[in-house]
């Protein structure tokens, strides 16, 4: 141990201090133990005496080392003194010697944070291999606390960051201009105006409107009320008659002044008669529809006093004075155009103003015509006895929507046209019932309100319905038999006849086949006897007997037969004679 503690030099201390990058954490105490009598090269002697001054920077150990290779060995260097250190490149390595010797003479532990501190940002050229053994000399074992362990001076150090101060709230920004200011009322000492809310407000609010006016022609613009207001709405009052006035309204908020809304005219101050007002006829109120080439002659009556100032517009333009004519009186004014065009449709709108008080009126105009026809047809498909057609809507519609198509068909043969589709409205269809071995072609018209077009499209290709090998077979019936034996339906009634006088006997009967009558007298067969008349027709049989004798009743029968049978009727026939008295006679 030597007998005197190194001098402590405090400028390459602080040097040392200023080249380190963050300080290093406070080291716990550990005992030093003594270099051996050979000791290693000088790299593996601050390993162990001043472990904390090679460790501290990573990339700084590499450097270190393959400067101290060559050196000597530590017990053939001589205790050089502190002061014999050069003073830029040995004051980084001799700082934990300065710092061990005056922690030996007062017996206490080093601060811990000198040695790390002032090793720290050692270099390759600042590490000699003489100052080595100095370091083991010079540090007592009083000094063990100046030493820290390698895996506490490897830690990573934590540095808090400041915090950071609060974003400062964006800039107060002012409104948008107010909108839309008119004149609600106005007498002779008053004024009355209307606005709407700015477009934009921004996130700091609105405060209010402050209104301001000057006379027609001067920039003094004076304000109307001392705070702003938050109606929509102010009364100018204790104004001057007959001056000419113009008004703006400018909205407040923190940001300031926004840009003024002004009405679009300067205002008189005078009491108005009776304001402007159109009485627009019913039937103009919804869209008026004309045809091309109709004349339009359309009288819109108003009121007003003193006369209003009539004005018109089309579609926000002046009107076109070649072909509108427009006549105004005190109490209306009239439209006229000889004859309408489409170009004549549009939005007409009249404006009457009296001073500052304004009515306006919108007029719909539309002039429309039959439409063109559709842009094509085509021929889908065609099977069976159907065929499916496609068309495209017309390029010109008559300026009116398309209500309808009519679809039509020719047979090729005939060349004459039917229609099969009317006031259709789909854009596709099916035309079924076509004659076999026919050939069709199709057209189709487009309809509006006007009307049909006058044209129309034609298929190009033609629809030929193939003869299919269809043989018709009639349906077979089961015959009815309707074979039936004689039936008499009607039997003989007996009866009485007189001497001289023709009688009929009278029966029918049903059959099939027709049935064969005969006749018989007292079971005998009549035969062709003159006497006898023998009718049958339709199921009715009868037998006259001309002029009968007393002879001549008896028993008659009626038989009828066919191949199903046989049935018989009789009755009896009494032929009385009438009795003369003799007394009648002479």
């Amino acid at each position: 141990m030597p007998t005197k503690p190194a001098p402590i030099k405090k400028a390459p201390a602080k040097k040392a201090a200023e080249k380190a990058p963050e300080p290093a954490p406070e080291p716990a105490p550990a005992p030093v133990e003594a270099p051996p009598a050979e000791a290693p090269p000088a790299e593996a002697a601050p390993a162990e005496a001043a472990a904390p001054a090679e460790e501290a920077p990573a990339e700084a150990a590499p450097a270190a080392e393959a400067e101290a290779a060559p050196a000597a060995p530590a017990e053939e260097a001589p205790a050089a003194p502190a002061d014999d250190t050069p003073p830029e490149e040995g004051g980084d390595s001799t700082a934990p010697a300065e710092a061990a010797a005056p922690a030996a003479e007062e017996g206490a532990a080093a601060p811990s944070e000198d040695a790390p501190t002032d090793a720290a940002p050692t270099d390759a050229d600042a590490a000699p291999a003489d100052a080595a053994p100095a370091e083991a000399d010079a540090a007592p074992a009083d000094a063990a606390p100046a030493e820290a362990s390698p895996a506490e001076a490897a830690d990573p150090v934590v540095v808090e960051e400041p915090p950071k101060a609060p974003t400062p709230p964006p800039p107060a920004v002012p409104t948008s201009a107010p909108l839309d200011l008119f004149v609600e009322d106005v007498n002779d000492t008053s004024l009355t105006i209307n606005w709407r809310t700015p477009e934009t407000i921004g996130d700091s609010g609105l405060e209010g409107y402050i209104i301001e006016y000057c006379k027609d022609g001067t920039t003094d613009w004076v304000k109307a009320q001392e705070e702003p207001t938050q109606a929509n709405r102010y009364c100018i009052r204790n104004l001057t008659t007959g001056d000419l006035l113009r008004v703006r309204v400018v909205a407040v908020n923190p940001g300031g002044r926004s840009e003024p809304g002004t009405l679009a005219d300067p205002v008189p101050i005078r009491e108005v008669g009776e304001r402007p007002k159109i009485r627009l006829p019913r039937h103009l109120r919804s869209k008026f529809v004309k045809q091309v080439g109709e004349q339009i002659n359309l009288v819109i009556p108003f009121i007003g006093k003193p006369k209003p100032v009539v004005s018109w517009l089309k579609d926000g333009q002046p009107l076109d004075t070649k072909r509108v004519n427009i006549r105004n009186s005190d109490k209306d004014s009239i439209l006229f155009i000889r004859q309408g065009q489409r170009e004549d449709s549009g939005v007409y709108e009249m404006s009457v103003k009296v001073d500052s008080f304004e009515d306006k009126a919108l007029i719909t105009l539309q002039i429309v015509e039959l439409p063109g026809p559709p842009a094509s047809i085509k021929l889908v498909d065609f099977w069976g006895f159907n065929a499916a057609l496609e068309w495209t809507p017309p390029k010109d519609n008559g300026n009116t929507e398309i209500t309808g198509y009519t679809v039509q068909k020719a047979d090729k043969k005939t060349g004459e046209w039917f229609t099969v589709l009317e006031h259709y409205h789909r854009l596709t269809a099916t035309v079924s019932d076509l004659i076999m071995g026919n050939s069709y072609i199709f057209r189709a018209f487009a309809e509006n309100q006007v009307g049909i077009s006058e044209s129309c499209a034609v298929t190009k290709n033609a629809a030929t319905i193939q003869k299919t090998g269809i043989v018709y077979k009639p349906p077979e019936y089961q015959e009815h038999d309707f074979s039936e034996a004689p039936k008499f339906t009607t039997p003989l009634s007996d009866r009485a006849a007189t001497v001289g006088y023709t009688t009929k006997l009278l029966c029918s009967v049903r059959g099939s086949p027709k049935p064969k009558i005969e006749w018989l007298k007292n079971q005998m067969i009549i035969g062709d006897d003159p006497k006898y008349r023998q009718i049958s027709n339709q199921g009715i049989c009868s037998l006259e007997i001309r002029k009968p004798c007393s002879f001549d009743g008896g028993v008659y029968t009626c038989r009828a037969k066919n191949a199903q049978g046989e049935a018989a009727v009789s009755c009896k026939l009494e032929v009385k004679q009438i009795i003369v008295s003799e007394e009648k006679g002479k």
